[in-house]
């Protein structure tokens, strides 16, 4: 008789196992890392980086996927995960860089920018989802990064779901997401009409109609296909669609 398949991973509570295992390998310093605000029509791209190493406990109760947390959790809970980790940052990439240079890019010069503002080099990081965009393809120089003096990417292990079963990633994906939300928040007043501060640059309803009456801002991705932008607006790029989550 076959066993019984695994329990559905949502039901499971992050935890440092798979860190663990990976400090016994020789991984002493690990780096989670998460991002947030990919699918936004507006605003930074931002990603989150938590280093742990062996001294680090268990992770602070409640610490998990910040879509999985009220506002008011996540908040709460930012000052716990700093007490715990060895290390923390959070870096961004404006919304014109990410027309400059690409979503993908963007997102590794945020991850790189994080990275640097953390002292420590981690021998290993662990990033959630199944594709590396930290590391630099071969062909592509650090046109970038100069600005950042970005270290020298650390060698990458992808995980999908890494930020509902690793305790590191569950605590980057929340203090990205509360940093990228309190920067929507405080640009939210010169631009009312879009209600940032409650769709935190997704698109929401409230945002595509503004959208569709005012145009697009300064703050907006416009290399991105805006619902009720034309081309004179800002140029298409093919293949990025909006989300309507907050995450």
């Amino acid at each position: 008789m076959p066993p019984p398949p695994p329990a559905p991973v949502r039901n499971r509570k992050p935890s440092l196992r798979v860190e663990r295992q990976l400090q016994r390998d020789g991984h002493r310093v690990l780096a989670g890392m998460d991002e947030v605000g990919r699918g936004a029509l507006a605003g930074p791209v931002t990603v989150g980086v938590v280093l742990i190493d062996e001294t680090c406990r268990s992770a602070p109760t409640g610490v998990k996927d910040s879509k999985l947390l009220t506002p008011a959790a996540r908040v709460a809970m930012v000052p716990r995960i700093r007490r715990w980790a060895t290390a923390y940052a959070v870096g961004h990439a404006s919304p014109r860089e990410i027309d400059e240079i690409g979503i993908i890019a963007a997102l590794r010069l945020a991850g790189c920018r994080a990275l640097a503002a953390v002292d420590i080099v981690p021998d290993l990081v662990i990033l959630d989802g199944n594709h590396d965009w930290l590391t630099a393809p071969e062909d592509v120089g650090l046109f970038a990064f100069t600005e950042a003096s970005a270290p020298v990417t650390p060698p990458v292990t992808t995980m999908i779901k890494a930020d509902l079963k690793c305790s590191s990633v569950a605590a980057a994906s929340v203090l990205a997401k509360v940093e990228r939300d309190g920067l929507m928040v405080g640009m939210a007043p010169d631009h009312p009409a879009y209600g940032w501060d409650e769709n935190k640059g997704y698109a929401a309803p409230e945002h595509l109609a503004a959208l569709e009456a005012h145009g697009a801002t300064e703050l907006h991705r416009r290399s991105w296909r805006l619902p009720g932008v034309t081309m004179d607006d800002g140029a298409v790029r093919q293949g990025e669609q909006p989300e309507m989550s907050t995450r």
